[in-house]
């Protein structure tokens, strides 16, 4: 499901979860606003899901 919003195959979003290819920054993007939470929450970077707006 997360593959077809990110208009991509759920083999080549299966890469990225499995850490086989790294996430491009325009996917990264995507998925803050499908989450709707931020790209540091999503990279481990801070337990605070909260964006910063």
């Amino acid at each position: 499901m997360v593959a077809k919003m990110l208009n991509m195959s759920q083999t080549g979003y299966s890469k990225y979860e499995t850490g086989e290819n790294d996430i491009p920054t325009r996917v990264l993007i995507q998925l803050a606003d499908i989450y709707h939470t931020s790209i540091d929450y999503l990279l481990g970077q801070t337990d605070n899901p909260q964006r910063n707006i």
